[in-house]
């Protein structure tokens, strides 16, 4: 006789949803130099299996674009863009618990594996919610196109950045879209409307060289300490907001990183150069001019003659608007409110491939339906429970019904 446990266990086993999700979870679509063969033939199956057509696109060498259709009765209409990324972060296999592409089921129900919240668990679900959908004779009103897009986590330059500014998605007449947002460790579910702007700098700082042994002046070691002491003074005045303000959240600030640092040759040599690198997310109530501005006054303050090289550099995007004027929303709204569900909206504390399709004026939102569950997002023994990824099948197929209806 099966314990209720077990009994629990063989039931998600047995589950097509579920065993879809762990296929798709085995293939190591981990940077670096991802290899997409595997994901596109996995996609390729699994539109067969739905009897919908897949058109696959190849704007860059070995970074395909997957789109999987599903035409609505007035085809004619701006469609509704499912949006999610086949690649995955890179894994240090040896701290986690069980191996990071087995997709090991624990009786309890949880599955182990990198790309399990982040996040081909919304692509797999996008994909069931169709199934599920169509199973019921349901026709939606509005065209699906479900995108699975290469390198979003190395910042999407050639997936999706670069397909929203082809002829062949602009053919798609995309009028709202839905993304991935990240999981809630309560009872609540977060929804991204927006994005920070990234800004990568690296300071090269310039100095005086000489002996290990002499105390010379402006040296780049110098320059750079008090460069540092302004950098995390403005850090800290960001972190103190947070602390007096319970309603902000690190989406609301401007968050300021030193990740990176070189210089030098030997211990006994000062060197001419050192270069540091700050990862930087500007809020949006904070000008971009006015930051870079102050940027350059701190370099100044250094002790001058330091060069500011951006790596890179996003132009601001309007969030997307959460109001009347934003009939999709209302609908998702009103789909959230009746499955009695609730939401805490919030701009991405980090960066999605929606910022694309905002930057073209197309509103988007992030949503991951992952609450009760820790944030390990790029973190070791990722995981998502098995009852978790069937609730947020049921929820997508109220929410996508909801916005290709609209």
């Amino acid at each position: 006789m099966h314990t209720e446990p077990e009994s629990k266990y063989n039931t998600w086993e047995s589950n097509e949803d579920i065993q879809m999700f762990r296929e798709y979870l085995r293939i190591p679509s981990v940077h670096p130099d991802v290899n997409y063969d595997e994901c596109v033939e996995f996609l390729r199956r699994t539109a067969a299996h739905l009897d919908l057509p897949v058109a696959v696109l190849e704007i860059h060498p070995r970074k395909p674009i997957v789109i999987i259709t599903w035409e609505g009765t007035e085809a004619s209409l701006p469609s509704i863009v499912l949006n999610s990324h086949m690649d995955v972060v890179p894994v240090y296999a040896d701290k986690w618990t069980y191996p990071p592409f087995s997709a090991h089921m624990d009786p309890e129900g949880r599955i182990y594996a990198r790309g399990s919240q982040d996040m081909k668990c919304v692509g797999a679900q996008f994909l069931a919610s169709i199934r599920a959908l169509k199973n019921q004779g349901i026709r939606l009103k509005r065209t699906l196109h479900v995108l699975f897009v290469p390198d979003e986590e190395i910042g999407g330059t050639l997936g999706m950045k670069a397909f929203v500014g082809t002829e062949q998605f602009g053919k798609l007449n995309c009028g709202f879209a839905i993304d991935e947002a990240v999981a809630s460790p309560d009872d609540t579910f977060m929804l991204f409307f927006g994005e920070k702007t990234r800004i990568v700098v690296n300071f090269i700082i310039p100095g005086t060289s000489g002996h290990g042994s002499l105390l010379l002046q402006e040296t780049a070691g110098e320059k750079a300490r008090k460069l540092i002491d302004r950098m995390m003074d403005y850090r800290n005045s960001q972190q103190e907001r947070l602390d007096n303000d319970q309603e902000l959240t690190v989406g609301d600030v401007t968050t300021v990183n030193l990740t990176m640092m070189s210089g030098g040759v030997q211990n006994n040599v000062i060197p001419p150069e050192f270069k540091i690198s700050f990862d930087i997310r500007v809020a949006h109530d904070t000008s971009i001019d006015a930051f870079e501005a102050q940027l350059q006054k701190w370099c100044e303050e250094s002790g001058g003659d330091i060069h500011i090289d951006y790596e890179q550099k996003d132009s601001l995007i309007e969030l997307t608007k959460l109001d009347e004027t934003n009939h999709f929303w209302m609908a998702f709204k009103a789909a959230v409110n009746e499955m009695g569900i609730a939401i805490r909206t919030h701009v991405c504390p980090g960066a999605t491939d929606a910022r694309f399709l905002r930057e073209l004026g197309i509103p988007a939102v992030g949503f991951s339906p992952m609450n009760n569950t820790p944030t390990l997002l790029h973190d070791h023994d990722e995981f998502l429970h098995a009852e978790t990824f069937l609730r947020g099948i049921e929820i997508y197929k109220k929410l996508i019904t909801a916005v290709a209806n609209a």
